[in-house]
Order: C-alpha cells, then sequence, then structure tokens
C-alpha cells in the first residue's frame, strides 16, 4: 500500500519502474511454466519410446524357440540362429545330355529370283504387296500389251493369206494331176505345180511360227512369279518404262519356306560328321536369337562342303528348317547349335552350382560341405558330373560366395525369390495417386500414359488453387477460411498477458 504522506510528484516519478517490475516477473512465470511443459512432454515421449522397445523384444523373444526373449537360454541361442545362410539349392539328377557343337551362321534361301520385265513397255498395272507370299506362275505385273496385240495381229493376217495361197495351189496341183493321168497336159507343168505348193508349204510354216513368237511376246506382258516364296520391295513404279536390261528387275523373291543355314564347323568334326551323313543319320540343329535366349527353330544338317577352309580350319555345314511360320530371313544372324552325339543317363547338376570344380553339398542336417567334381558337357542350364554324388542330392546353386566348410544354411526356395523381385518391380511401375480421388477417376487415372497423368494432376493442382483464391469472399472456401480465423485466436489470447494493460490494476491503485 503507497504512503499516502508522500508528494504526488514522488509517486509518479517511480510508476514507470513498478510497471517494468510487474512485467519482467510475468515474463518469468512464463518461462518457467513454457520449460515445465517442454520437460514433462520429453519424458512422456521417452517413457512411450521405452514401453514400445519393451513391446518388440518381447515378441521377438516368444518367436524364438530358444525362450521367452530369445536370448541365451535356448539350445542355440540368437547367436546361434543368425549363423544360418539363406541359399537355394538345386537337386542332382541323372538324364540324356546332348553333346553340343555351336557356332555362328547365316540364314541362306533356297532360291532366289529378280523378277525382271521380258519385253520393254510401260508399267500399267501391279498385281502385288511388298512381302507378300507368291505361288510359282502367280501374275505380279501387267505392261501395256497394245504394240505386242498390233503384231499379232499383223502376222496372223500373214498368216491366213498364205494359207489360202496353199489351198489354191493344192487344187491346182490336183487338177494338173488328173489332166496328166488323162495325157491332156505335161509333166513339166505339174512338176511345177508340186513346187509352187511346196513353196505355200514352207511359207505358211513360217507364218505359223511368226505368229506363235507374236503371241509369246504378247504373254510377257504379263509378268508372272518364276518361283513361290516371299516378295522384296518394289523396285518400279506405274508408269515407268521398264526393260529386260534393268539390273533391279520390278521385285525380288526369296524362297525361305524352307530356309538353309549355313555355318562354318571345326575340322576335328569333319570325319564324325560325314559318316554320320553317309549312314543317313539324324544331326539335330538348333538355331538360337543373337541372346542365346530364344528358340527359333530346329532342323536337321544337310551336307558339308567338299573343301576345308585352310586359313580357319574350318569346313562348312549347311542344315534345313521347314520354317512354316516365316520366322527366320535370308541373311539372319544366328546361333547354331549342332548335336553330335548323346550321354545317355549322365549325372548332373545345374549349370550354377558349378565353382572351380567344386559344388556344396547340402547335408541332411542343413550344414554344407565341399565336393570335388569333374565337369563334363553343358546342355541348357545343366552340366553332366563326375564325383561323390548321387541322385537326388541337393547341391546349393545361390548364395555360394557367402559359405564355407559346414556353414549353417537355409534353403530359400528360387521362385519365391523371383517372386518378390517381380512384385517390387510392380509396385515401383504402379502410378500414385492422391487418396482422396473417387473410384471412377482413380480407373481413369491408372490408364493414362505418364505425361497424360502429369498433366491431369497440374490441371487438378490449378484448379483448387482457382477456387481457393475465390472463395476468400465467402465462396465454398470461405468456410475454411473460418478454421484458420479460429486457431489464430488462442494465439492472440496468449499474448493477451503480456499486454501493457496487464499491470494497470497496481499502477491505479498506487495512484489512490
Amino acid at each position: 500500500m503507497p504512503n499516502r504522506s508522500l508528494p504526488a510528484r514522488f509517486h509518479a516519478r517511480f510508476r514507470p519502474f513498478s510497471l517494468g517490475r510487474a512485467r519482467a516477473g510475468l515474463i518469468a512465470a512464463l518461462a518457467v511454466l513454457t520449460l515445465a511443459a517442454g520437460g514433462g512432454y520429453w519424458w512422456y515421449q521417452k517413457k512411450q519410446a521405452a514401453d514400445a522397445s519393451g513391446a518388440t523384444a518381447a515378441t521377438a523373444g516368444a518367436a524364438k524357440p530358444g525362450g521367452a526373449a530369445g536370448g541365451r537360454g535356448g539350445p542355440r541361442g540368437a547367436q546361434g540362429g543368425a549363423q544360418a545362410q539363406p541359399v537355394s539349392a538345386g537337386v542332382v539328377d541323372q538324364r540324356d545330355m546332348r553333346v553340343l557343337v555351336s557356332a555362328i551362321g547365316t540364314m541362306s534361301a533356297r532360291a532366289t529370283a529378280v523378277v525382271r520385265a521380258k519385253v520393254s513397255g510401260e508399267l500399267v498395272k501391279l498385281h502385288f504387296k511388298e512381302g507378300d507370299d507368291v505361288k510359282a506362275g502367280q501374275l505380279l505385273a501387267e505392261i501395256d500389251p497394245r504394240s505386242f496385240q498390233a503384231t499379232l495381229n499383223q502376222v496372223q493376217g500373214t498368216y491366213q493369206r498364205d494359207q489360202a495361197l496353199l489351198k489354191n495351189a493344192q487344187l491346182d496341183l490336183q487338177r494338173y494331176k488328173e489332166l496328166q493321168a488323162q495325157d491332156s497336159i505335161a509333166s513339166q507343168q505339174v512338176d511345177t505345180q508340186a513346187a509352187l505348193v511346196r513353196q505355200y508349204e514352207g511359207t505358211v510354216a513360217s507364218d505359223k511360227a511368226q505368229v506363235d513368237a507374236a503371241r509369246l511376246q504378247l504373254s510377257y506382258t504379263r509378268v508372272t512369279a518364276p518361283i513361290s516364296g516371299r516378295l522384296g520391295l518394289r523396285q518400279s513404279d506405274l508408269g515407268n518404262v521398264v526393260n529386260p536390261s534393268d539390273t533391279n528387275g520390278l521385285v525380288t523373291i526369296s524362297q525361305i519356306k524352307p530356309i538353309d543355314a549355313v555355318f562354318a564347323l571345326p575340322e576335328a568334326h569333319v570325319g564324325t560328321l560325314s559318316r554320320r551323313i553317309a549312314e543317313r543319320q539324324d544331326l539335330p540343329v538348333e538355331l538360337w536369337d543373337r541372346d542365346q535366349k530364344t528358340l527359333l527353330a530346329k532342323g536337321r544338317l544337310n551336307a558339308l562342303d567338299n573343301t576345308i577352309d585352310t586359313t580357319t580350319g574350318t569346313v562348312k555345314a549347311k542344315a534345313a528348317f521347314d520354317n512354316a511360320d516365316a520366322r527366320l530371313f535370308a541373311n539372319q544372324f544366328v546361333n547354331v547349335k549342332l548335336q553330335v552325339n548323346l550321354l545317355e543317363n549322365a549325372l548332373t547338376v545345374p549349370a550354377t552350382a558349378v565353382q572351380n570344380n567344386y559344388v556344396y553339398l547340402v547335408k541332411p542336417d542343413n550344414t554344407v560341405t565341399q565336393r570335388k567334381i569333374t565337369v563334363g558337357v553343358t546342355d541348357g542350364d545343366r552340366v553332366s558330373v563326375q564325383g561323390d554324388l548321387q541322385p537326388g542330392d541337393q547341391v546349393v546353386t545361390d548364395g555360394i560366395d557367402r559359405l564355407r566348410e559346414g556353414a549353417q544354411v537355409s534353403n530359400i526356395a528360387a521362385n519365391k525369390v523371383n517372386q518378390v523381385d517381380q512384385a517390387v518391380q510392380n509396385n515401383a511401375g504402379a502410378p500414385r495417386m492422391p487418396r482422396n480421388l473417387p473410384p471412377e477417376v482413380r480407373a481413369k487415372v491408372a490408364n493414362m500414359t505418364p505425361e497424360e497423368r502429369k498433366a491431369f494432376f497440374q490441371k487438378m493442382r490449378e484448379e483448387r488453387a482457382a477456387r481457393g483464391e475465390a472463395g476468400g469472399g465467402g465462396g465454398p472456401q470461405s468456410g475454411a477460411s473460418r478454421p484458420r480465423e479460429r486457431a489464430s485466436a488462442p494465439r492472440e489470447g496468449a499474448s493477451a498477458p503480456a499486454a501493457p494493460s496487464a499491470p494497470a490494476a497496481p499502477a491505479s491503485a498506487a495512484s489512490r
């Protein structure tokens, strides 16, 4: 309670000092409350984390066979379980193994023909499409036939005239012979008429040949396929004047059903292959693509060349393929696998199980041991071996680099690993969409390309931004602005104790 005996001037002088002390005390009290609240929140978060860790440890311990906490109380303990290495294993079995010789080959058409015009003239019609399969004798094109038809008509007229002359001479000769029999005409006249008949016969024969030649030239105006096969690209267009001397002709036909593969084999196999070809034994041949992942065709070896290339020490061979599906093209690059022998009931292991002439054998107690083997021939993903292995044994195919003699392993199926990898790839490629989209919009977005999806979401964001700007004046977004206003109200109320009006009461009391 201020001393009322003091002058008013004294109270007015020390009033700012009293207000400053009250404000400082209030700020200090707020700071203490803030620190206390922060410390309580930190303690609560730490306690929640400790409880969660304890629950996780208890759950993991219950799942272990060694005890409730999975510690050292079990037979093996956590340390023993961590030593098992995850691997994939394959089975040792017996099967027939092919002895294959690999080579690089090129496909060769059984026959190739360049279709050329046999007469000169304007190309007026085309009756084929590029890449079509055609039969021998099929009409391909037509050349303007009018000049050849006129020539044929001309020689046919000459032929008919000479036939008439021959007929008349033959009738005269018949009469002369009758008169000669009556001794009414000289023999010389009969002989002269007989010579005239023979002359007309020669003329008629020549005319007939000219008619046949003109008819043949007219037929050449219809260009037909000389062989069956597949057409190439067209080399001449309508309206062009074609000639028999054209180098490229009209089109090229390649016979690819059947088709041949030409490849080189080492001369070490010449004796065996020649003997088996002479005995008419089958020599299967497989064609694979450039990456040797896709089988293209299966065929038979037909013939060997009669000489060996001294530069490379190889001999050329030719194999035939039906090519019914037309997958093979002339001059196509292929990988060739020729079967020269067959090993029956050979002991085999997966090719991925072999490492430096060793394999890891999985024992019944899920431990592994090394076994030395002798590697034989390879056929696909299997390898023939010789060693201390039995059919039905399991050998490690994946995870070999992490193993040692006697290591503990756990067998994981390889198909499960592939399924997991495929699921990860599928999820990575799936489109990511907001959660608040309606089902019909989600279905629409799922069928879009990445560019269309990006443009769709960009347009959606622009539309939402436009609606947000228009809603400030009581539109659809005005309701969304009110929560922000209500959220800002507590912050204004919280600053009220620090306002200068709070210590006004003590100051007024002092003035009283």
